[in-house]
């Protein structure tokens, strides 16, 4: 059976927004709430009242310094935006994300962004697929609840009708084993001076991201993966 998503609020402004998100979050069965670096730190004394009892998710919610360290455990990344920010990656509805995050194999992540201004392009990066809610294109506003608890509502009208995948699969690897992967390419690439001319290194590194973030890597096709890359590092003597 799948784990319900983790919400994770990315740079937060307000407490009381925090508290609204975490009732949206309980009304419908998500208890697990991750932030990163809230403007106003945490604890904020003004997200438990604006919570109005969901205490159990402001209790036990996580603080991490980067969108990264967040979803480090889990193998499906949602990003929340209308936009898709110059990164290309597949689009889904809230629907079509709640039918897969019941279905697929791995902890799944929903990532929200600052009230203001929404999830910066390299938060989207990191994401597998982004989470766009269909909405009227001449007035696209909706508060950092009101995105929560949409998304909340998708999960839980379908949860008692999951059902497992009709074959077993391998669940895809965890974000920090993909990172690690991504990494050691970067550096082999940094080294062989790939990376040229140099102002256009973010955006190159941005756009292997995309490429190798769009499959649904498996644990085993990672380890094979940087199997490759040390044997190119250090070639064997034939």
């Amino acid at each position: 059976m799948s784990q319900p998503p983790v919400i994770v609020l990315v740079r937060p402004q307000l407490g009381e927004n925090i508290g609204k998100a975490a009732r949206a979050m309980l009304n419908f069965g998500l208890i697990e709430m991750r932030l990163v670096s809230p403007r106003d730190g945490w604890p904020n004394p003004d997200a438990g009242p604006a919570a109005s009892g969901a205490d159990i998710v402001l209790a036990n919610a996580q603080l991490y310094e980067s969108v990264a360290d967040a979803v480090a455990d889990c193998a499906h990344v949602y990003a929340t935006t209308v936009r898709k920010r110059g990164v290309t990656k597949p689009v889904v509805t809230p629907e079509e994300a709640a039918r897969s995050i019941r279905t697929d194999q791995g902890r799944s992540a929903i990532l929200f962004g600052p009230e203001r201004s929404g999830l910066e392009t390299d938060d989207v990066a990191v994401a597998r697929s982004i989470l766009t809610v269909p909405i009227n294109p001449e007035f696209g506003s909706l508060n950092l609840a009101q995105a929560v608890i949409l998304v909340a509502y998708e999960w839980s009208k379908g949860e008692a009708l999951a059902s497992p995948p009709a074959t077993e699969l391998e669940p895809p690897a965890p974000q920090q084993e993909l990172d690690g992967m991504i990494g050691q390419l970067e550096t082999m690439l940094d080294g062989a001076g790939f990376f040229f001319p140099p102002d256009r290194t973010p955006t190159t590194k941005r756009t292997l991201r995309t490429m190798l973030t769009k499959p649904g890597w498996t644990a085993q096709e990672v380890r094979t993966m940087r199997g490759v890359l040390s044997a190119l590092a250090n070639p064997r003597p034939r």
